[in-house]
């Protein structure tokens, strides 16, 4: 499918978990990613028009912050909103049960943070997310203090998984907390509950982008429409 046509089914998906979850007076999580941008502009253009109203958003990165303030979205911080009521991202796989690989945008530190702090956490995507199994199109990123990398780049092989630091534009890929990102690798994935505990044990990891037993539903675009995934 053509680029045009995957963004379409992002903002389908999008508008319908925005009708689907959303209420006036909600704290919102907000997600980072091209998906997560329509769902920015979805709540945007309810809130200008009057359909929503006293919506607060947690942003996940400061990309999204700097895009919600650009929309005119109302902004918290965890400090100020600890508890949310939704949360609202997208995930770059989708496998069986919502076992969720998430983090090509670099984000999944916050975007867990986020998810954990809301009631309810609900992904949106379009059908090309959708696997039979962890591990087949995206890598797992792996996020990693500095002074750790080595170490933790030695006991991720030691473990079965191939690791590629993350660049952007020739540097080390820095995340928000100004860390590095390992995209990791590996063929065994029949057991992610024990690889989720694995990698968590590793002396420098920060986060990784397995979210486990976390999202509540799944609203996922298709040339058919858009169908709804639960647990």
């Amino acid at each position: 499918m053509s680029a045009d046509g995957l963004d379409a089914l992002k903002r389908e998906a999008a508008e319908a978990a925005i009708d689907g979850e959303v209420r006036s007076g909600m704290a919102l999580g907000l997600g980072t990613g091209s998906t997560a941008d329509y769902v920015l502009e979805g709540l945007a253009a309810r809130l200008a028009d009057g359909r929503l109203f006293r919506i607060v958003g947690v942003p996940t990165s400061e990309v999204t912050a700097a895009r919600a303030r650009e929309l005119g979205i109302p902004l918290a911080t965890l400090d100020e909103r600890p508890a949310l009521d939704l949360a609202l991202d997208g995930a770059d796989e989708i496998a069986p049960g919502l076992a969720l690989i998430k983090g090509m945008g670099g984000a999944h530190l916050r975007e867990k943070v986020v998810a954990r702090a809301a009631e309810r956490f609900v992904v949106v995507s379009d059908e090309s997310k959708l696997v039979d199994r962890l591990g087949r199109q995206a890598p797992l990123p792996v996020e990693v203090v500095r002074f750790a990398r080595a170490v933790c780049e030695h006991l991720l092989a030691n473990l079965g998984w191939t690791s590629t630091l993350r660049l952007r534009q020739g540097a080390p890929w820095l995340t928000d907390e100004g860390n590095l990102i390992l995209d990791c690798r590996r063929e065994d994935w029949s057991d992610p509950a024990r690889l989720d505990l694995q990698v968590e044990m590793i002396p420098g990891v920060v986060e990784h982008g397995l979210f486990l037993g976390m999202a509540k539903i799944a609203y996922v675009a298709s040339p058919d429409g858009v169908k709804t995934y639960e647990p």
